[in-house]
Parts: structure tokens; sequence; C-alpha cells
């Protein structure tokens, strides 16, 4: 499986580890257990996202939108530019 970040995407357990997700779009979409960890987020649009279990270890959300975002259960560990 190929996960492409988009717009209510289904990226439900998908491994963006160390990606450079800068300003991506990622309103609505499902990332149920992905694993972020390391992953530039800078000024991505997570509104409505669902990262219920997701692994966002030392990502990076600088001005990040993450509005309506569900982060139940996420883990927040040493994470850049949010503070929950």
């Amino acid at each position: 499986m190929t996960c492409v970040p988009a717009d209510r995407a289904d990226l439900q357990g998908c491994d963006f580890t160390n990606a450079d997700l800068t300003n991506a779009n990622l309103t609505n979409a499902t990332l149920f257990g992905a694993d972020l960890a390391g992953a530039n987020l800078s000024g991505a649009d997570l509104t409505r996202a669902d990262l219920r279990g997701a692994n966002l270890t030392r990502a990076n959300l600088t001005d990040a939108n993450l509005t309506d975002a569900n982060l139940t259960g996420a883990n927040l560990e040493g994470v850049i530019g949010y503070k929950p």
C-alpha cells in the first residue's frame, strides 16, 4: 500500500517515520496508529484528523493546525511546537 497524504486520506497504520510532511493537507485524514516519529509536520493542516494511538515521538508540529484533531492515546513524547 502506498501512503500518500491528502485530504480525507485513509493512512491508518502507515509509516511516516522522519518524513517531511511540511504544509501537508491532512484535513479529516485517518492516521489511527500511524508512525509519525520524527516527522516534520510544521505548518500541516491536521484539522479533524484521527490521530488516535499514533506515534508522534519527536515530531515537529510547529504551526500545525490541530483543530478538532483526535489525539487520544497518541504518543506525544518530545513533540516540538505543541503543548496539549
